[in-house]
This record gives structure tokens, C-alpha cells and sequence, in this order.
């Protein structure tokens, strides 16, 4: 019996015309290991893409103790973390993350396969629909994710407008209310203003839970935007990556005992999940003592940052405002942010292209990423092209 004609076809219609427009998105494949120095889709590339912000991802002592791990523990991990997946190293793990960024007294920590499994935990662990997450308006997609997903009340705020979510605390009948925020915005690389937040979930009795995938390990000596800003207490989550500034794959939530608990007991996207190979484990524990000990790459990173903001400043198009690797150039248009990257392309230099959805109508991008890998030689080549093309 011949199948029902359409369903395939209203798809093929519909990337026909996303195709047609600027937004249609390709990958990029990437020949080796990362770095500044790439082979990517047969050439040659000074890259400034990547979340590598500490130069981590090809470090050599971080392969040999994948290579240990490997040989220690094997590869896969076998089951979840609640079955048999959970090994020793794991639980290491937990416990130096745990110590590391202390968002309070007598933190425990959980380990998830990625930061979007982990926000999508928390929140669907910590709010039902009696309750209400409070959330800024440039929050990445998983905190969006997961607060929908949670079925709680959904208050989105302006970008970074601590008013404004002031008077939609105080206006709630929620049981439960969570702040959940981005601590560095992925796409702009501005700071969240932690300080105004954790003030308001104090006076509100609220949770403040805080998505550090991009300060971990580049703020706050390393341990992150809460020790940036010398905020500890229970009522906050924190959320940090281990596959950008740490260099290797994976997620983690670290908080107060009783929070660490409710995960482990009700968090669907944890104790449905087969547990990350325990070699990751073993990288990320030694990445977590470079983070800790080698100060002089976060200060190779802090000068990479200023050189690019001081060449930028003759530039037609915008730098925002970031302090941070995220460093975005805005242009505006669609095809003129592609165009540009393409031209830096052709001149060996990979900068992506970001459009919208990822951010809004009328500010498309080039997302340059710095790392402490990047010399002041390649920023120069960088700024010299963006002189060149404008």
C-alpha cells in the first residue's frame, strides 16, 4: 500500500524557503583537535569560534588522563548514575566541583552529560505548577526549556532589568519562585547583575539559580561569577559547564545538600540518563587543577580581551559591551554578517555568523571567542582583516 502523500513534502517546502533566506545554518567540520590553529573542512584556519576559553580542549595532560581513565575504568560507563554507572571517579569529581565554586557552606554536587540536561533538571525538579521562574529575556534556550517544561507559571523580564523583576516578584502567588539566569550571556557577554539578583530573591524568599557555562573557569579565579562577586548562600543553584573553560564535556549543578538530593531523588533528565564515561571523569579532575593553579592563562585571556577592544575601536560596526571572551561584533542585517564572515573565511580567519532566532531581529553578528591559546600576533591578523573588509 503506497504511503500518504505530504507529510515529507510540507517539510521539503519548508526548508525549500529557509534555504532561500539568509538563516539557513551548515556545520563546519573540524579536522583534529581544537585550537587557534585549525584544519577545518580541508583548510588551514586562525579560528575564533570556539568556548576554549583557557586552552584546555587539546591540552596534552588532559588527553593522558582521558588515556588513564580509559585504561582504569573503560569507556562507556554502562548504566545510569543510579544503576551501576556511577564510579569513583565521578564522585571525585562531585566532591572537588563541590568545593571548588562553594556556592554555600557544605555544597554537594551532581554531575549531568551537558549544561541543557542539567537546567532542564533543575528547574522540572524544583517547580510544579503551583510555582513561578522568573527569568531574563536573553536567557539561553535550555533555561527557557526547562522552565516550560517544568509546567510553572513563566515570567520573562527584560534583558538585566532588575525593576522590573522586582515588581513581577512582588506581584506572584507562587509557592515556589526560582531567578533563573544566564551569569554570562552566551551571545552578547555581558555580566548578569548577580548582586541585584540575589538581593531580590532574599527579600522574596526565592531560589536564584545561575547558568555559569561561560564564567566557569574564567571568572572569579576560575571558580566562576558567584565568586566573582562574593555571593555564597543556600538559596542559590549554581549551574556551571565543563565542556568550555575546562576544555573537556559534560555539566554540573552544585548547591545546598537538600537541593543536590531533590535532583538525585525526582530529576527526570538524571535518573534517566546513562552516566558520562568516568574518563571524562578523569580529564575534567585535571583540568579542574589547572583551573585552579594557573592563574597566567586567565591573564593571557584578560590582555587578549583588551587588544581586541582597543584595535576595534576604528571599526564601522559595534563591539558590545562585554568584558568577557565573548566578544560580539554587531552588524545588523542577516546577509551582511554572512557576508563578512565569508570574507574572513576566504582570508583564512573563522569568526561564525549568528542570526536570528539566536539573537534578535536587526542585530546579527560575528561571535568572536577569545582564548588564552589566541597570541597577540592572531588578534592583530583578526582586527587587520576587519580593517581591510570595512
Amino acid at each position: 500500500m503506497p504511503e500518504p502523500p505530504g507529510a515529507i513534502a510540507a517539510l521539503e517546502a519548508a526548508l525549500a524557503t529557509r534555504r532561500a533566506g539568509t538563516r539557513w545554518r551548515t556545520r563546519r567540520t573540524l579536522q583534529g583537535a581544537q585550537g587557534v590553529n585549525v584544519e577545518i573542512d580541508g583548510r588551514t584556519v586562525l579560528a575564533f569560534a570556539s568556548n576554549d576559553y583557557l586552552g584546555l580542549a587539546g591540552d596534552a595532560r588532559l588527553v593522558e588522563a582521558a588515556r588513564e581513565g580509559a585504561r582504569r575504568h573503560g569507556v562507556g560507563a554502562g548504566a545510569s548514575h543510579l544503576v551501576s554507572g556511577h564510579c569513583e571517579a565521578h564522585a571525585s569529581l562531585e566532591r572537588e566541583l563541590a568545593a571548588f565554586v562553594a556556592p554555600c557552606a557544605g555544597a554537594e554536587a551532581l554531575l549531568f552529560g551537558s549544561g541543557y540536561l542539567a537546567n532542564i533538571a533543575v528547574l522540572s525538579a524544583l517547580c510544579g505548577r503551583e510555582d513561578a521562574v522568573f527569568a531574563d529575556k536573553l536567557n539561553h534556550a535550555c533555561l527557557n526549556d526547562g522552565a516550560q517544561l517544568s509546567r510553572a507559571r513563566f515570567v520573562r523580564y527584560a534583558h538585566g532589568d532588575i525593576g522590573a523583576l522586582q515588581r513581577r516578584l512582588a506581584a506572584t502567588p507562587a509557592r515556589r519562585k526560582v531567578i533563573a539566569t544566564d551569569a554570562v550571556f552566551s551571545m552578547d557577554g555581558d555580566i548578569a547583575p548577580l548582586p541585584g539578583l540575589f538581593d531580590l530573591a532574599r527579600a522574596h524568599d526565592a531560589l536564584l539559580l545561575v547558568d555559569d557555562a561561560h564564567g566557569f573557569g574564567v571568572l572569579g579565579d576560575g571558580r566562576g561569577s558567584l565568586a566573582h562577586f562574593g555571593i555564597a548562600s543556600e538559596r542559590v543553584v549554581y549551574m556551571g559547564t565543563l565542556g568550555k573553560a575546562a576544555g573537556v564535556c559534560g555539566a554540573f549543578v552544585a548547591a545546598h545538600p537538600a537541593v543536590i538530593a531533590t535532583l538525585l531523588q525526582t530529576a527526570r533528565p538524571y535518573i534517566y540518563t546513562t552516566a558520562s564515561p568516568a574518563l571524562l571523569a578523569e580529564a575534567v579532575r585535571t583540568a579542574l587543577a589547572i583551573l585552579r593553579d594557573d592563574a597566567a592563562r586567565r591573564a593571557r585571556l584578560a590582555e587578549r580581551i583588551a587588544q581586541l577592544r582597543d584595535g576595534a575601536r576604528g571599526l564601522p560596526w559595534t563591539l558590545a559591551t562585554s568584558h568577557t571572551p565573548i566578544q560580539p561584533l554587531i552588524v545588523g542585517a542577516d546577509g551582511t554578517a554572512v557576508a563578512l564572515a565569508e570574507r574572513l573565511w576566504r582570508e583564512g580567519i573563522y569568526v561564525p555568523a549568528i542570526r536570528p532566532p539566536t539573537v534578535p531581529e536587526g542585530s546579527a553578528r560575528l561571535r568572536i571567542s577569545l582564548s588564552a591559546a589566541h597570541t597577540e600576533a592572531h588578534v592583530d591578523q583578526l582586527l587587520d582583516a576587519l580593517r581591510r573588509a570595512a
